[in-house]
């Protein structure tokens, strides 16, 4: 039966709407990289780091990978940043889904971008520790904070392209 609507709870929306996808694919395909290096610092994290895929550098160096996932600052009350990583993107993850990005509530699109302000400050704080406190910066863990920040302007700009498209009775 080709329906025009969907009805979930009072809000409806149209089938096969003119909904943007750009948010969803490369908000989900993002979210399960960021999974996926969370994973794995999260996984050396708990093995004490011994098979860290990063140049280890000298006692000067900038770029150690091993001095910043071991530092002081690799917890934050007792929890590993890695395993926190990890808790975001897998948040983060059906947030980004195509079901998430047709939610029309408010619900669902203010925790997305909630979630990611949540993000975006976690990794503005870990990137200031990995420079002014450890003083050198961890590869793995500059991905993680670059996808965090695309993730943060994807949903802006992507909760914006697709605000006109959440409240039908705005549109009259």
């Amino acid at each position: 039966m080709a329906d025009a609507t969907r009805v979930s709870g009072p809000e409806v929306e149209a089938v096969g709407a003119d909904r943007p996808r750009w948010p969803w694919l490369t908000g989900t395909a993002l979210s399960v990289v960021g999974l996926g290096v969370s994973a794995y610092l999260t996984y050396e994290h708990y093995t004490g780091s011994t098979s860290l895929a990063c140049p280890a550098g000298g006692a000067g160096s900038l770029i150690n990978c091993a001095k910043v996932t071991t530092s002081p600052w690799s917890m934050w009350s007792g929890v590993p940043v890695a395993l926190l990583g990890l808790v975001y993107f897998v948040v983060m993850v059906p947030l980004q889904s195509p079901l998430a990005w047709r939610a029309t509530g408010t619900a669902v699109r203010a925790g997305r971008v909630a979630w990611c302000v949540v993000g975006l400050a976690s990794a503005l704080r870990l990137v200031y520790y990995e420079l002014y406190r450890v003083k050198a910066i961890c590869e793995w863990c500059t991905s993680v904070h670059v996808i965090t920040f695309v993730l943060f302007v994807i949903t802006i700009f992507g909760t914006v392209a697709t605000s006109s498209l959440a409240s039908p009775e705005q549109d009259s």
